[in-house]
């Protein structure tokens, strides 16, 4: 079943308490938390006393999505903050099993993601390892932009990777999702949607979750 998994990246800092309390009011399970270093993206973002303050505070599950260089710098500092689940970029390590192997030894689930210029085909001999493939349907780094296109194209292509492997894990898409694009991802199966601004910079954000929330709700009708 999908679900809206809410980005605080674009989040005013000063209204996240009401932001979270506005989240949980509508049932919203997962959060999604973008971790930037200014070398593997350029840009800076949150760090583990921000998902720590946010775990010992809530009853959200936190997908904690690591846009960092080396990722193995970070994994005990997340783990150890509250991540339920932790996202690595293929791109951003020589020792991917390595790396997912060590955060599934600390009792975490995991995420394995790709940039819009990376090839699908290049998770084949890792994808088996992870929960949850996350794919970018903008470059990383800043909040606020616009769908790139051939984000379909790549989610065909990757269910037909799971599809020849026998598997199902989570797909997960970030950037750029909104009412216009929502049924199309839903129909290639996309399980997570990341959405980042189209709520949090929202003028009323309950009317734009229930907009979405419909979407999705009609969509599974027609499936």
């Amino acid at each position: 079943m999908a679900q809206i998994v809410p980005s605080l990246l674009s989040a005013d800092i000063l209204e996240l308490k009401e932001l979270l309390e506005e989240f949980k009011d509508f049932g919203i399970e997962w959060l999604h938390i973008d971790i930037m270093d200014g070398h593997f993206v350029p840009n800076l973002s949150f760090g583990p006393q921000f998902v720590e303050s946010i775990k010992g505070n809530s009853n959200f599950l936190l997908d904690v999505h690591l846009m960092v260089t080396p990722p193995e710098d970070f994994l005990d500092l997340f783990v150890k903050a509250g991540a339920d689940l932790l996202t690595v970029h293929l791109e951003s390590t020589p020792h991917i099993h390595k790396v997912i192997s060590y955060i599934k030894s600390m009792g975490c689930r995991t995420g394995i993601a790709i940039n819009p210029g990376t090839p699908v085909f290049l998770l084949e001999d890792i994808i088996k390892e992870v929960d949850l493939v996350l794919i970018m349907s903008v470059n990383p780094g800043f909040g606020g932009q616009e769908f790139i296109e051939n984000t379909f194209k790549r989610l065909s292509d990757l269910r037909r990777l799971c599809k020849a492997l026998n598997i199902s894990p989570l797909i997960e898409v970030d950037g750029g999702i909104n009412g216009e694009n929502i049924e199309k991802l839903l129909e290639l199966g996309v399980n997570m949607l990341v959405i980042g601004s189209a709520i949090t910079r929202s003028k009323d954000r309950k009317s734009r979750l229930s907009e979405l929330d419909s979407i999705i709700k009609r969509s599974r009708k027609l499936s």
